[in-house]
Protein backbone atom coordinates (compact mmCIF):
# COMPACT_ATOMS: atom_id res chain seq x y z
CA UNK A 1 0.00 0.00 0.00
CA UNK A 2 1.39 2.89 -0.72
CA UNK A 3 1.99 6.09 1.70
CA UNK A 4 1.95 9.21 1.60
CA UNK A 5 5.35 9.95 0.97
CA UNK A 6 5.99 8.06 -1.61
CA UNK A 7 3.69 10.47 -3.72
CA UNK A 8 5.48 13.27 -5.48
CA UNK A 9 5.57 17.10 -3.78
CA UNK A 10 2.86 18.62 -5.12
CA UNK A 11 0.45 15.30 -5.05
CA UNK A 12 1.27 15.35 -1.44
CA UNK A 13 0.94 19.28 -0.87
CA UNK A 14 -2.00 19.03 -2.36
CA UNK A 15 -3.56 15.76 0.03
CA UNK A 16 -2.19 17.97 3.22
CA UNK A 17 -4.28 21.08 2.32
CA UNK A 18 -7.35 19.99 0.19
CA UNK A 19 -10.24 21.20 2.58
CA UNK A 20 -11.73 18.00 2.51
CA UNK A 21 -15.61 17.81 3.24
CA UNK A 22 -17.13 16.08 5.92
CA UNK A 23 -20.64 14.54 5.93
CA UNK A 24 -22.51 13.43 8.87
CA UNK A 25 -22.55 9.79 9.61
CA UNK A 26 -26.70 8.17 8.56
CA UNK A 27 -27.01 4.59 9.53
CA UNK A 28 -27.45 2.33 6.81
CA UNK A 29 -29.73 0.53 5.11
CA UNK A 30 -30.37 -3.41 6.39
CA UNK A 31 -30.74 -6.48 4.74
CA UNK A 32 -33.86 -7.90 5.22
CA UNK A 33 -34.08 -10.90 3.80
CA UNK A 34 -31.29 -13.77 3.61
CA UNK A 35 -28.03 -13.07 1.01
CA UNK A 36 -28.89 -15.66 -0.94
CA UNK A 37 -32.06 -14.34 -1.93
CA UNK A 38 -31.22 -10.89 -2.32
CA UNK A 39 -30.47 -8.71 -5.93
CA UNK A 40 -27.21 -7.09 -5.55
CA UNK A 41 -25.32 -4.57 -7.71
CA UNK A 42 -21.75 -2.80 -7.93
CA UNK A 43 -21.00 0.46 -7.94
CA UNK A 44 -17.35 1.77 -8.70
CA UNK A 45 -15.00 4.77 -8.78
CA UNK A 46 -12.82 3.11 -10.84
CA UNK A 47 -13.86 5.30 -14.06
CA UNK A 48 -14.76 2.00 -15.77
CA UNK A 49 -16.41 2.20 -19.10
CA UNK A 50 -17.06 -0.42 -21.95
CA UNK A 51 -15.07 0.28 -25.14
CA UNK A 52 -18.29 1.94 -26.92
CA UNK A 53 -19.02 3.88 -24.50
CA UNK A 54 -17.67 7.94 -23.94
CA UNK A 55 -14.78 8.01 -21.70
CA UNK A 56 -15.19 10.22 -18.38
CA UNK A 57 -13.54 13.70 -18.89
CA UNK A 58 -10.35 13.63 -17.62
CA UNK A 59 -10.31 17.28 -17.91
CA UNK A 60 -12.90 18.55 -16.17
CA UNK A 61 -11.66 20.82 -13.30
CA UNK A 62 -12.79 19.30 -10.47
CA UNK A 63 -13.94 15.92 -11.89
CA UNK A 64 -16.32 13.91 -14.06
CA UNK A 65 -19.69 14.07 -11.99
CA UNK A 66 -21.33 11.57 -14.59
CA UNK A 67 -21.48 8.17 -14.56
CA UNK A 68 -21.53 5.05 -16.73
CA UNK A 69 -24.09 1.96 -16.80
CA UNK A 70 -22.69 -1.37 -16.81
CA UNK A 71 -25.22 -4.09 -17.78
CA UNK A 72 -25.10 -7.51 -15.90
CA UNK A 73 -23.87 -9.25 -19.31
CA UNK A 74 -20.96 -7.04 -19.80
CA UNK A 75 -17.48 -8.76 -20.44
CA UNK A 76 -15.90 -7.53 -17.31
CA UNK A 77 -12.43 -8.04 -19.42
CA UNK A 78 -13.42 -5.95 -21.81
CA UNK A 79 -13.56 -2.71 -19.65
CA UNK A 80 -11.67 0.39 -19.96
CA UNK A 81 -10.85 2.73 -17.31
CA UNK A 82 -10.29 7.07 -17.63
CA UNK A 83 -9.25 7.72 -14.45
CA UNK A 84 -7.72 10.85 -13.72
CA UNK A 85 -5.57 10.59 -11.02
CA UNK A 86 -2.23 10.52 -11.34
CA UNK A 87 -1.79 8.51 -7.67
CA UNK A 88 -3.87 5.97 -8.78
CA UNK A 89 -1.27 3.17 -10.34
CA UNK A 90 -4.16 1.54 -12.91
CA UNK A 91 -1.85 -1.62 -14.03
CA UNK A 92 -3.80 -4.34 -11.62
CA UNK A 93 -6.95 -3.09 -12.78
CA UNK A 94 -5.83 -2.99 -16.42
CA UNK A 95 -5.16 -7.12 -16.02
CA UNK A 96 -8.19 -7.57 -13.77
CA UNK A 97 -11.55 -4.82 -13.85
CA UNK A 98 -12.90 -7.26 -11.46
CA UNK A 99 -10.54 -5.76 -9.09
CA UNK A 100 -12.62 -2.75 -8.98
CA UNK A 101 -16.02 -4.09 -10.78
CA UNK A 102 -16.05 -7.82 -9.63
CA UNK A 103 -18.77 -9.01 -12.02
CA UNK A 104 -16.77 -12.17 -12.66
CA UNK A 105 -17.15 -13.05 -8.77
CA UNK A 106 -20.63 -12.11 -8.63
CA UNK A 107 -21.55 -14.38 -11.27
CA UNK A 108 -20.09 -16.78 -9.27
CA UNK A 109 -21.12 -16.33 -5.94
CA UNK A 110 -24.97 -16.09 -7.47
CA UNK A 111 -24.44 -19.36 -9.41
CA UNK A 112 -23.29 -21.05 -6.33
CA UNK A 113 -26.40 -19.82 -4.76
CA UNK A 114 -24.45 -17.71 -2.01
CA UNK A 115 -25.93 -14.28 -3.09
CA UNK A 116 -29.28 -14.26 -5.51
CA UNK A 117 -29.35 -13.14 -8.65
CA UNK A 118 -26.93 -10.52 -9.84
CA UNK A 119 -28.83 -6.67 -10.96
CA UNK A 120 -29.27 -6.27 -14.50
CA UNK A 121 -26.76 -3.15 -14.75
CA UNK A 122 -23.89 -1.64 -12.70
CA UNK A 123 -22.55 2.18 -12.24
CA UNK A 124 -19.21 3.48 -12.39
CA UNK A 125 -18.15 6.90 -11.57
CA UNK A 126 -14.85 8.61 -11.94
CA UNK A 127 -13.10 8.64 -8.51
CA UNK A 128 -11.08 11.25 -7.09
CA UNK A 129 -13.64 14.31 -7.57
CA UNK A 130 -12.30 17.28 -5.52
CA UNK A 131 -15.61 19.30 -6.45
CA UNK A 132 -18.28 16.94 -5.50
CA UNK A 133 -21.50 19.43 -5.85
CA UNK A 134 -23.44 18.16 -8.81
CA UNK A 135 -22.06 14.54 -8.29
CA UNK A 136 -23.77 15.18 -4.33
CA UNK A 137 -26.67 16.27 -5.89
CA UNK A 138 -27.65 15.27 -9.13
CA UNK A 139 -25.95 11.61 -10.39
CA UNK A 140 -25.24 9.79 -6.93
CA UNK A 141 -29.38 10.24 -6.41
CA UNK A 142 -30.12 9.55 -9.70
CA UNK A 143 -28.14 6.50 -9.48
CA UNK A 144 -29.84 5.67 -5.77
CA UNK A 145 -32.89 5.79 -7.35
CA UNK A 146 -32.25 3.72 -10.58
CA UNK A 147 -31.40 1.51 -8.07
CA UNK A 148 -34.35 0.84 -6.37
CA UNK A 149 -36.23 1.03 -9.24
CA UNK A 150 -34.66 -2.17 -10.37
CA UNK A 151 -35.01 -3.77 -7.11
CA UNK A 152 -31.42 -4.11 -5.31
CA UNK A 153 -31.08 -5.10 -2.35
CA UNK A 154 -27.61 -4.72 -1.32
CA UNK A 155 -24.69 -2.63 -3.34
CA UNK A 156 -21.37 -3.66 -2.97
CA UNK A 157 -19.04 -0.02 -3.33
CA UNK A 158 -15.52 -0.39 -4.59
CA UNK A 159 -14.01 3.09 -4.11
CA UNK A 160 -10.77 3.62 -5.77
Amino acid sequence: MAEIEDLSFADRSFMKLYPYRRSPWKEMARLEKPLSGSRGALVTTAALHLPGQEPFDEGIRGGDWSYREIPGTADAASLCSSHRSRSFDRSGLERDPNLALPLDRLREMAAKGTVGPPNHRHFSFMGSITAPGRLLKETAPEVARKLKEDGADWVLLTPV
